[in-house]
């Protein structure tokens, strides 16, 4: 058999190839316009574009996690690049609004199935000892996507028009679907069955509680009914879970009060960090004689940070504890979150951007330990659904994020000349108090005595 260290970097680039064309669609927010203007639609019927594609990702993501457990994670990474390829072929051809709906369903199951076993992928071809190191490169590769989204999809598009965020991603999903082909393949390990009733109960579950937090702006008689029932659908998933000898997701894992704590964090940070996609476009298109490339340079602010924080995380864990790499995350993300609220009418560009980048710095290196803790908990047969809780838990903290933030941000702005300067300051000083008060919990947290239990 091969040495998995002969070539240490090639299979986790190839990994990599494949994750980047699902941060990349960042820059479809950019295309908004010129999708409103090629299907002659009214603005508010863009929101579906969105949410066919997240609420697709986000409701089959732990499912497929599972069915990487069980099936391998190179075949359902195949599968993922497979279907993303044909997906933005499809986006980019798209002759209808319809149509163009439903490549995007199919864009999310591809994005669902890469994102479920991309970490698993990664970290099952090397060593057990270099996890970490792989999960920190693994998110600096997310993060390259996210960053080059905003900044090179902006000119595409001015120069080959709305498609170009469709069609300039089917090449690199194609090419990371024939080079996965030389990943090796994995040995077979004993069968066991799918939850196939868990997974359609997690999925709408999952489906309506996305659809709630959509229709919270404004709320109406059907948020109320989509709440009720993603409540019944996750308490049916609940049940399910707890009889079945073989769950997409051992509920037993969080009776273990950090992990638990963790994953809500994971939520609750990219809740707070979404506020500089969300609000950040709007200052920045305040500012006169900022152009569209700029402004994007200056949004990417963030996940570069990501970018150099990854690997230092890296470095960091091998002599500190994943929850304090965590904790100092959390930390700087506040402190740049805090930052950006202090911009005034008057821009300084150069505290925004250091502000930008301190977020993304923090944001960076608590992802890398929320993973860490993660897979370290998870047995490693079922690293798929840990790989795959964490982008699950990351998505819903950024579409809740979207929702809570516009509203608090709509709330606050009034008529008048600063009432959009009054608004922005405080949404973002209310984002930078959720990492604050995940730091005064943790803090507390550690302070008491803890009764030693058995690992589950």
């Amino acid at each position: 058999m091969r040495d998995r260290t002969a070539s240490p970097l090639w299979p986790l680039l190839i990994v990599g190839l494949g994750t980047l064309v699902v941060p990349l669609d960042s820059a479809v927010n950019i295309d908004f316009p010129a999708i409103v203007a090629r299907f002659g639609l009214p603005i508010p019927m863009i929101q579906w574009i969105v949410i066919a594609y997240v609420l697709t990702q986000t409701a089959l993501m732990l499912s497929f996690g599972r069915i990487g457990d069980l099936l391998g994670y190179r075949r359902v990474f195949l599968f993922g690049t497979g279907v993303s390829t044909l997906a933005f072929v499809a986006c980019a051809l798209a002759p209808s609004y319809p149509a163009l709906l439903g490549a995007r369903v199919a864009q999310g199951v591809g994005a669902g199935l890469i994102l479920s076993c991309g970490p698993a992928l990664a970290t099952s071809l090397f060593p057990e000892a270099m996890r970490t190191a792989i999960l920190a490169r693994y998110m600096m590769m997310f993060a390259i996507g996210s960053a080059l989204g905003p900044s090179v999809f902006g000119s595409l598009v001015e120069r080959f028009g709305w498609s170009a965020v469709f069609s300039f991603r089917a090449p690199i999903a194609g090419a990371a679907f024939l080079l996965a082909w030389t990943l090796p393949r994995p040995a077979r390990g004993k069968p066991e069955r799918f939850d196939a009733a868990g997974g359609v109960l997690l999925a709408l579950a999952l489906s309506f509680m996305l659809l709630t937090l959509n229709r919270l702006r404004p709320p109406g008689p059907e948020t109320a009914v989509f709440g009720a029932l993603a409540i019944a659908g996750f308490g049916l998933f609940y049940r399910q879970e707890r009889r079945t000898p073989q769950p997409i997701i051992d509920f037993g894992l969080f009776r273990n009060a950090d992990f638990t704590v963790i994953n809500i964090s994971n939520a609750l940070i990219n809740l707070s960090a979404f506020s500089i996609m969300l609000l950040a476009p709007f200052y920045l298109s305040r500012i006169s004689g900022l152009s569209l490339p700029e402004a994007g340079l200056i949004l990417a602010a963030s996940p570069a940070g990501t970018i150099v924080a990854a690997p230092l995380a890296g470095r960091l864990a091998q002599g500190h504890k994943p929850r304090l790499i965590a904790m100092m995350g959390t930390a700087l993300s506040g402190a740049g979150l805090f930052g950006i609220s202090l911009s005034g009418s008057t821009p300084d560009l150069l505290i925004l951007v250091l502000s930008m980048a301190i977020q993304g710095i923090g944001l960076g290196l608590f992802q890398v330990a929320y993973f860490d803790i993660v897979t370290a908990t998870i047995p490693a047969r079922n690293r798929g659904v840990a790989g795959a809780l964490g982008m699950a838990t990351r998505s819903i903290g950024t579409v809740s994020g979207a929702t809570i933030l516009m509203l608090i941000f709509q709330s606050l702005q009034v008529a008048g000349t600063d009432g959009f300067m009054t608004a922005f300051q405080t949404t973002f000083r209310i984002a930078a108090t959720i990492p604050a008060a995940l730091i005064v919990l943790e803090l507390k947290r550690t302070r008491r005595p803890r009764v030693r239990t058995a690992p589950p």
